[in-house]
């Protein structure tokens, strides 16, 4: 792929299970000339994959019903030459890792726009692009950050439940989601 953009009529896959975001995206995408499809999780992704293999994909890392890495890898088991950029909201070290162990191109944390997912299928494992992962490795402060916020989610937002699985007492998790993460 060029720097120059997409090449018209490329196909590309968007695998969100945020509707908004995925449509507003596709969308995007189809204004850009890409025949872009959308799927909201990881069996309608490999599935649409099986009928017309997209040339790009543009994937979140976590999604009811499966896992981003699992789309990651089934992509590229139905055509290796398909590129892969991994979104996510919670994004670590060991996840990126994996995701560029399993294929993908490149891993952007959300919120990501269309002009940083292009260039980064455009781009993503070039050597002029490439930079060593362990290069900006974040602080143990906002390790803890994502991972309270996962464990979070994974509650559906309650607090006191979350608070039970971390192990501690409610005010001192709300005390922790006040504060902004560290680098």
């Amino acid at each position: 792929m060029s720097d120059s953009g997409p090449t018209q009529h490329e196909s590309i896959l968007v695998v969100d299970d945020d509707d908004t975001f995925r449509e507003r995206l596709v969308r995007g995408l189809r204004t850009r000339g890409l025949d872009a499809r959308g799927a909201a999780d990881p069996a309608t992704a490999l599935a649409l994959a099986r009928e017309d293999s997209p040339e790009l994909a543009v994937v979140d890392l976590r999604m009811p019903g499966g896992n981003g890495l699992d789309v990651v890898a089934g992509l590229r088991q139905i055509d290796p030459a398909t590129r892969i950029v991994v979104l996510t909201g919670y994004g670590s070290i060991a996840t990126a890792i994996d995701a560029m162990k399993l294929g993908a191109v490149h891993y952007l944390q959300k919120p990501a726009d269309i002009d940083q997912i292009l260039h980064a299928l455009r781009n993503g494992g070039e050597a002029s692009e490439a930079r060593p992962i362990d290069s900006d490795v974040p602080s143990l402060a906002r390790v803890e950050w994502e991972h309270i916020h996962r464990v979070l989610q994974d509650c559906d937002g309650n607090v006191s439940k979350a608070a039970r699985l971390l192990g501690l007492h409610r005010r001192s998790l709300q005390r922790k989601l006040a504060k902004l993460p560290g680098r």
